[in-house]
């Protein structure tokens, strides 16, 4: 049995020549095609055929790289988030950022999920598409903000913005010296996500 919720993914196998085999279909699929997949939200795992290893991780990236180089003005990733991205690799916080960014992820989410519904019920296409937007600066200030707290050591927080955002408190400094500085960064970060979470409630 698989382990980690694994049993119920579809298993794709990538083979030496680059080609994509689904075992649930027995047929080979695109990129594009697994694209669709994650939208229509089947859940797959992709394994090396060779050496067995999973390399889903990579081939999602893959995805985004094919969608990004397709989008023209469309594209979903910042340049500037791209970059501080790419800092992130080398800096000693990036231990946080995954599990930062699926929160942000999520939150957004299901905002959007909840205004598309709501917007769908009374409003019209148009009315639908400039809240969505409004929605999505709203949630991007929050995103900011709280990367703020990230690349800017803790500092003081940013003034509201026009969407109404609230911005995130900031965490009182660790002290210097001793064993009790792991102890104390592990309450602000305890803090910083409930005042996160309570940011992405409002």
């Amino acid at each position: 049995m698989a382990e980690n919720g694994r049993a119920h993914q579809t298993v794709i196998k990538k083979y030496a020549n680059r080609r994509l085999y689904h075992t649930g279909t027995s047929t080979y699929v695109t990129l594009e095609d697994l694209a669709t997949m994650v939208q229509n939200g089947e859940d797959f795992i992709v394994y090396d055929a060779r050496s067995g290893d999973d390399i889903t991780r990579s081939v999602l990236a893959q995805i985004i790289f094919e969608q990004e180089n397709k989008a023209g003005e469309d594209n979903l990733l910042p340049v500037a988030f791209l970059r501080q991205l790419i800092r992130f690799y080398g800096d000693s916080m990036r231990t946080m950022v995954p599990s930062f960014l699926e929160f942000s992820m999520a939150n957004f989410a299901k905002d959007q999920d909840g205004l598309r519904e709501k917007m769908a019920q009374s409003f019209g296409p148009s009315a639908f598409q400039q809240a969505l937007q409004e929605q999505v600066r709203a949630n991007m200030t929050f995103f900011g903000d709280a990367m703020k707290m990230f690349t800017g050591g803790f500092g003081p927080p940013a003034p509201p913005s026009s969407t109404g955002s609230t911005p995130v408190a900031t965490p009182p400094a660790a002290p210097s010296g001793g064993a009790s500085d792991l102890d104390e960064l592990k309450k602000q970060m305890a803090e910083m996500q409930a005042r996160l979470e309570s940011l992405a409630r409002k």
